[in-house]
């Protein structure tokens, strides 16, 4: 396996960090709102105040996703490609905010919907099979990931239809989650359960077996 660069590790400890400090700064900024009801789509409409700092957060967040999926060359191709899809689908929900008034922002929804889906299922792809892959990249693990995931979006979709009243924290947990299963993936390359390989996190140097200790 080859190593995981040391930037991928920056992106992927990044990412769950500006994520929360972002919609948390840009809700402090409201003069009213609710973090449990209140998505944080909201937060980058136009209308609300200093809508950027939520636009820039889905931008950079995005962006800490793409690094990440460049740098887990442990992971396969196809769920690190799932995973750049649903970072750039992230992005583009900073050009396509919501309107108030508009209670079907269609290119809103959609960026939305392909973000979520991509950042949810991703380890569905990056699983290998083998005993020198990390604990998280294993199937079973990758499984349930997914599947905690896409219970996690599936409640925040409910909230959205049934307008329970916790629609904002649906959201957040789901978007917490997601933003912290890369890193968990990370941590598993860099610090390996027993019997696993170490996955040095340096460029350009390959990871080392503990049989040739």
């Amino acid at each position: 396996m080859q190593g995981l660069p040391w930037w991928g590790v920056v992106s992927s400890a990044a990412a769950p960090v500006l994520m929360v400090g972002g919609w948390t700064a840009a809700a402090d900024l409201q003069p009213r709102f609710d973090p449990v009801s209140e998505t944080v789509s909201s937060l980058a409409a136009p209308g609300a105040t200093d809508r950027w700092v939520m636009t820039l957060t889905f931008v950079v967040v995005g962006l800490c996703y793409v690094v990440t999926a460049l740098a887990l060359r442990p992971a396969r191709t196809t769920g690190r490609l799932i995973l750049i899809a649903g970072a750039v689908a992230g992005m583009l929900v900073a050009v396509n905010p919501e309107h108030p008034g508009d209670p079907y922002p269609w290119p809103h929804i959609v960026c939305a919907s392909i973000g979520l889906a991509g950042v949810a299922t991703w380890p569905a792809g990056a699983w290998r099979r083998g005993p020198a892959v990390p604990w998280a990249l294993r199937p079973g693990v990758a499984a349930a990931a997914v599947a905690v995931l896409l219970a996690l979006v599936a409640w925040f979709a409910m909230e959205l239809v049934t307008g329970a009243g916790q629609t904002g924290l649906a959201e957040r947990v789901a978007g917490a989650a997601q933003a912290l299963w890369p890193l968990t993936v990370v941590l598993s390359c860099v610090f390996p359960g027993r019997g696993g390989t170490r996955l040095t996190p340096v460029l350009g140097l390959k990871a080392r077996s503990s049989a040739y200790r």
